[in-house]
């Protein structure tokens, strides 16, 4: 008889060992360092980027402007300009007081108002002034005090002798006081204190002529501190 092959199936080899190797994730410093430095890049270039656009808005004039002109932001247009050191130059909303500002120069229709261009819109009635008192000053006068300016007027020395004054009498009423002047930062002669003050406009004659005529001035605090 023939021979037969017989149909029994061999059974597969096993493969290497008797459990699966699992490989472990590869981890390499250097990449992570490199990721991160890409990372930093990228957002280095979109915030470079996003500040060179960023903008501000500063006031532009809306019609020609001339000096001594009362205006308040309505008369003013916005105007977008990038932000920087430039915006510091102009006037933006925020600096406008409710009460507007006065011109001090001629200013273009549609040109960037400068903020040396304004100033307070005090100034329209308002001036400042230095004065030298003859006398100390009262311990509660400092920067922001209301005084009473008073003069004595020189009377002529020919007829009561040096040093003779009229009576006082107050020159302006309610003045601010700006600033009391350092003497040691003065050449002075005399023994008194120099104070600057704000003025309304309508009394600047009379404060100059008192200053230029030698006559006696003190100023006397309006408003008593607390307490006293």
């Amino acid at each position: 008889m023939p021979a037969t092959i017989s149909g029994t199936a061999h059974p597969e080899a096993p493969r290497s060992g008797t459990s699966r190797r699992y490989r472990s994730f590869w981890f390499d410093p250097r990449f992570a360092i490199g990721l991160a430095l890409v990372v930093l890049s990228v957002i280095g270039v979109v915030g470079l980027v996003s500040s060179a656009n960023a903008s501000v808005d500063v006031l532009a004039a809306r019609t020609a402007l001339t000096p001594g002109q009362h205006v308040t932001a309505g008369d003013l247009i916005p105007t977008s300009v990038r932000a920087g050191s430039i915006q510091k130059l102009y006037l933006q909303q925020k600096d406008v007081p409710g009460a507007g500002v006065v011109v001090t120069r001629a200013i273009a229709a549609g040109e960037l108002v400068p903020t040396s261009a304004v100033g307070s819109g005090a100034g329209a009635r308002l001036t400042s002034v230095v004065v030298s008192v003859n006398s100390a000053l009262a311990t509660s006068i400092g920067t922001g005090t209301r005084v009473d300016l008073w003069s004595a007027a020189q009377v002529d020395t020919a007829t009561s002798g040096a040093g003779s004054f009229a009576a006082p009498t107050v020159l302006v009423s309610s003045a601010i006081v700006v600033r009391i002047i350092d003497q040691k930062a003065l050449v002075t002669t005399g023994t008194g204190s120099s104070v600057e003050l704000l003025v309304p406009k309508s009394s600047t004659a009379s404060v100059l002529d008192a200053i230029a005529n030698g006559g006696a001035l003190s100023v006397v605090p309006v408003d008593l501190p607390l307490g006293q």
